[in-house]
């Protein structure tokens, strides 16, 4: 067991907070840094590799805490005093331990290609949204998703947090550019003759009334813009969700859970 005690800012603990708040520091190392119960389970039980394991006071930990350090053996275990592990988390009552883990980018290779679900995400804008469509697609059975433009980074701890930890399980795929996501729907379109759909709330096609089945990928637009129009060019249909109250558009990430919804009670 690799066990340290902090109760100073040093090196150690700056890579630490680095990785929370530092998307290029994330990117460099390909680590995340992970809060929250629920969100470390999800982590664990996703096999990824678990680089430190952040407590308190190994003698205050819970069975559930102790046999985690138990099992990671090669992890380092990093106690730090209440004033340090409090500054790391935002949380009023944090839990009792906060984790780091090695992560490694998916690419188009990792998505099924056979009879596809996917969603595109424009330009990510609310570490909320992001993590909440996350949610949604590991719950839908969505094979991936793909976030374009200058956006947010899918892997901040807000992120990770609004996700419940089902980001973990979920295949997300960064695009560089509008022109290679055009060549893979070219080449979707000739192995599936997957269908692509935009959801806007000035679409004409309600998707109530509109046949919605696989392969097919939702490009959900950017929280205040919307879509691009190079995005909207590369849709087949504009679909809207019909609504009776007075306001006109959903919250971006409920208007993409419905649609998630819609396309997976028809495939189950």
């Amino acid at each position: 067991m690799k066990r340290l005690l902090i109760t100073v800012e040093n090196a150690e603990y700056q890579v630490i907070q680095s990785l929370k708040l530092n998307r290029i520091k994330r990117s460099k190392l390909r680590e995340v840094f992970v809060e929250g119960i629920e969100c470390i389970k999800q982590a664990i039980e996703s096999n990824i590799e678990i680089t430190r394991i952040i407590i308190k006071n190994i003698n205050n930990l819970s069975d559930w805490g102790k046999n985690i350090i138990e099992r990671y053996k090669d992890a380092k275990i990093i106690e730090m005093s209440n004033e340090l592990y409090n500054k790391l988390t935002e949380k009023i009552n944090p839990s009792e331990m906060l984790i780091t883990a090695k992560v490694s980018p998916n690419t188009f290779d990792d998505i099924r290609t056979e009879n596809p679900f996917l969603i595109v995400f424009d330009r990510p804008s609310d570490y909320g949204n992001l993590g909440s469509i996350i949610r949604s697609a590991n719950a839908f059975k969505v094979d991936g998703i793909f976030i374009i433009g200058h956006g947010i980074d899918m892997y901040e701890s807000k992120v990770i947090r609004a996700s419940l930890g089902s980001i973990f399980f979920t295949k997300i795929v960064t695009v560089e550019s509008i022109e290679i996501l055009t060549e893979y729907i070219k080449k979707q379109k000739i192995k599936n003759d997957m269908e692509i759909i935009g959801t806007d709330s000035t679409g004409i096609v309600s998707v109530k009334d509109y046949k919605i089945n696989r392969p097919i990928m939702v490009i959900i637009g950017n929280e205040a813009k919307g879509m691009s129009e190079k995005l909207k060019s590369l849709c087949d249909k504009i679909v809207k969700i019909p609504m009776a109250g007075n306001v006109n558009s959903l919250n971006v990430s409920c208007a993409a859970t419905i649609i998630m919804w819609e396309i997976y009670k028809k495939s189950t």
